[in-house]
């Protein structure tokens, strides 16, 4: 769900770079037409096409598949499809001991999209901050936030004192979440967002989110990595019918979550 800054268009693009055989690989221009190639022609590194645009239609088009834009800013759009492919099941979302305490002391609130953009800005602004290349340009900031307009593209909020301190957001198609980003100015607020999330999907069906490239701070919380064949079988049943859905509410706003930290404890058997 957080990635790393992308390759550059002369390091990951247009066909030219070698690959682990030290061999050239095709990378599919794309079109006008909506329309993206198979995702297991990707590179080995998970890198799809090149071009096209961020239109709502063609985002859509291409989250329905597995894949997502990712790239630098002032370079082409790339697109991308990694394997294997990090992904969380709700049901094993992993509720530390510590997280757990966090949340029963109460110290954050959590709303769901009620500041989309300014998550997406927070994301992007942490990057900058410690000096990581981010890849939410402006550009970027205003596709998702039509998507989001639209009814695609969700936040989760968690804030202290009034103040926005953590976050993420991403696409919800059918029952799948396509995380794409999240950010924490003060320690566990991501933390905190994503069992939010996860208390969401439980109470709503979404059976699958989609985390994209493995972090250990993910697999620590569940996360776990499925072949490139699983996850398009997962896609083909989960993530339809490709429609807008309401903006999110989550049930119980405040973090007095005693019965939803015992529901987890009791899922994971502890």
């Amino acid at each position: 769900m957080n990635k790393e800054c992308p390759p550059s268009a002369v390091e990951g693009c247009c066909g030219i770079i070698a690959t682990v055989s030290q061999q050239p690989m095709p990378v599919f221009q794309l079109s006008s037409s909506i329309v993206f190639p198979p995702p297991a022609l990707a590179e080995p590194n998970g890198l799809l096409a090149i071009g096209g645009d961020l239109s709502p239609a063609r985002l859509l088009a291409a989250y329905r598949q597995g894949i997502f834009p990712w790239f630098a800013e002032g370079d082409p759009i790339l697109w991308w499809t990694p394997a294997p492919r990090l992904v969380l099941f709700p049901e094993e979302f992993h509720l530390s001991r510590r997280l757990a305490r966090v949340i029963r002391q109460n110290v954050f609130s959590l709303s769901a999209d009620r500041a989309f953009r300014q998550v997406m800005e927070n994301c992007a602004g942490i990057r900058t901050a410690t000096r990581t290349e981010t890849w939410i340009s402006s550009e970027m900031i205003d596709a998702y936030c039509r998507l989001h307009q639209q009814g695609f593209a969700h936040s989760i909020e968690c804030w202290q004192d009034g103040s926005l301190v953590g976050g993420l957001y991403g696409i919800a198609l059918g029952r799948v979440f396509f995380g794409e980003s999240m950010f924490s100015a003060v320690s566990s607020a991501s933390k905190v967002a994503l069992y939010a999330l996860v208390r969401h999907a439980l109470a709503k069906g979404i059976r699958l989110l989609d985390c994209q490239m493995r972090t250990e701070h993910l697999v620590s919380m569940g996360a776990r990595e499925v072949s490139r064949d699983h996850f398009q079988r997962l896609l083909d049943e989960l993530a339809t019918p490709v429609s807008p859905q309401e903006l999110w509410h989550l049930r119980g706003a405040g973090m007095d979550a005693g019965g939803p930290v015992a529901t987890f404890q009791k899922i994971q058997g502890g």
